[in-house]
């Protein structure tokens, strides 16, 4: 991270990254480098920057140890928790051991695994701008390294008003000089189109493209993660993907709970920021790119910002945002958004959005992709719904009477929770009279594979120790994602528009369904079901 570090070729330097593509190097060499990070003369020194909060100790710490109870990370590996807190090693310990669980097939010696992987955690107190804390900080992470070729991973499980302070003091006292050295940023990435350049900006003052891994949970899920698999190695799906088959693509998410107490934070980004500009852009990206050359990260990536580049910027009157208010049911009241203490009572900041996006390339030409998600709602679920268009003639629309959109092929992909993939078709029920029905052929996760499936942050945390770059956001793709929302996120809050509110529990504002209406489309959750085995 130290520039006169970061440009010395040395053993295990990853392949270089300029202007988005990867610099010359040939498949032996890279296998090499591969190597090279998972032999006995190197080591992994892992930094938990942020180690006190709960997104290292829910998240993080649990993933770490998934992956070392897999036998996932490399043999000699060391993990740092580094905080302002003042913790004995022990303390720490102590900590992470109540979220560590044996929930990945609860084999006898999993508490013989917890306690080898908590003597590989240390601790070390500092302030995060603080050159002289990195300093010692660095002294202890070669005490554990010894003489071995040292690879250093840092996760910045900070705020982002902060992630500056740590690179800076990281990059001058802490860079790994003869091994591989990455830093895994947490969202929020910036506030808009400007803020995100700024940050970008002060990383790549200490940093060079390759050692910044961007995190989006959501990309590391199974079934996103299967998106791609589903499309491009599926013949029955790969022709249909086109505006002469699709009639639209739904992107849903929801929560069924409100801010509970964190409102303070969430007021300052809002539902577009946390949720649609991030996760749910990130899905469609991958959906609707085009088949990329290679399965290499770069090769995907470009695929994805080409999309991102081909779509127009969201307009006010394709937007609807809501609020959510409180409601009483079954002789419980559920607070409204600004009855939250560290909400301003007059606070406009959306916490439902619905909006209404297009791709402008031949593909995608005139198809809606319409996004939605909300807190408070009335279901927890994030899905991918995919309409066909009817059939042309269909000789048996008269069974479904005026509502031709029963007999709409759908296929639905259910990210969480209670992962599936479901395709519905109309079916003839047995009998001797003609009556149709809509029947599932499904794939439910739970019941076909008996292997849990793993959490998002293993995923991304194996990937970032490989060096592998695929699912994590590169800056030119940052940046276009932020110049589709800036202008709106802008106009919203210049003019204070206010939202429409909703009472928590409900499915969200009634402008959601005019907004889907308007393009002849009807949000396929409305009646859905939870798919069990």
């Amino acid at each position: 991270m130290d520039p006169n570090v970061k440009n010395a070729v040395t053993p295990t330097s990853p392949p270089k990254v300029e202007n988005g593509s990867p610099s010359e190097i040939t498949l032996d060499e890279f296998e090499d480098l591969s190597d090279l990070s998972k032999n006995d003369d190197s080591t992994v020194s892992i930094t938990v920057v942020g180690a006190s909060g709960d997104l290292a100790k829910k998240k993080i710490f649990p993933a770490l140890f998934a992956l070392y109870y897999e036998d996932c990370l490399p043999k000699h590996f060391t993990i740092f928790g580094y905080a302002r807190s003042k913790m004995t090693d022990a303390e720490l310990r102590n900590m992470v051991s109540k979220t560590l669980t044996c929930r990945i097939d609860k084999r006898e010696n999993c508490n013989e695994k917890m306690d080898e992987f908590l003597k590989r955690c240390f601790y070390h107190s500092g302030q995060y701008d603080s050159e002289e804390h990195f300093i010692d900080l660095d002294k202890k992470l070669k005490q554990h390294e010894g003489s071995r070729v040292s690879n250093r991973l840092f996760y910045l499980s900070i705020p982002p008003n902060i992630f500056l302070d740590v690179v800076k003091c990281a990059s001058k006292s802490t860079s790994s000089v003869n091994g591989w050295t990455r830093v895994i940023v947490e969202k929020p990435f910036g506030r808009d189109s400007e803020s995100s350049a700024a940050l970008t900006r002060g990383l790549k003052q200490y940093l060079v493209e390759d050692q910044i891994f961007r995190i989006d949970h959501y990309l590391g899920k199974e079934l996103v993660e299967n998106l791609s698999v589903l499309r491009f190695s599926n013949l029955v799906f790969e022709p249909l993907w086109s505006r002469q088959y699709i009639r639209n693509v739904q992107l849903i998410f929801s929560e069924d709970f409100g801010t509970e107490g964190r409102g303070g934070y969430f007021d300052s980004y809002g539902i577009i920021r946390d949720i649609m500009q991030n996760h749910l852009l990130q899905i469609l990206a991958l959906f609707a790119m085009e088949t990329p050359i290679s399965l290499e990260a770069e090769d995907i990536r470009n695929e994805k910002v080409k999309v991102l580049r081909s779509m127009k910027p969201l307009q006010l009157e394709d937007v609807v945002i809501g609020q959510y208010k409180s409601h009483t049911k079954g002789g419980t009241t559920y607070p409204g958004y600004t009855d939250d203490k560290t909400v301003p009572k007059d606070s406009v900041t959306p916490t439902f959005a619905a909006a209404a996006l297009f791709i402008n390339n031949a593909r995608w030409d005139g198809v809606p992709f319409l996004m939605k998600a909300g807190k408070a709602l009335h279901t927890k679920r994030a899905e991918i719904r995919v309409q066909f268009h009817h059939v042309p003639g269909n000789l048996y629309k008269g069974s479904f009477g005026t509502d031709l959109d029963r007999a709409t092929n759908e296929l639905v992909i259910h990210v969480q929770p209670d992962e599936a993939i479901y395709l519905k078709i109309n079916n003839k029920i047995p009998g001797l009279g003609m009556r149709l029905d809509r029947s599932n052929l499904k794939l439910h996760y739970a019941a076909r594979y008996s292997k849990e499936i793993p959490d998002a942050y293993e995923r991304l945390l194996l990937d970032a120790i490989e060096g592998e770059r695929r699912l994590f956001i590169r800056s030119d793709e940052l940046d276009a994602a932020w110049s589709l929302f800036t202008p709106l996120l802008k106009e919203l809050e210049e003019k204070r528009i206010a939202p429409e509110l909703y009472p928590y529990g409900s499915r969200g504002p009634v402008g959601a369904h005019y907004l889907a209406a308007k393009y002849n489309v009807r949000w396929g959750d409305l009646n859905a079901e939870h798919y069990k085995a």
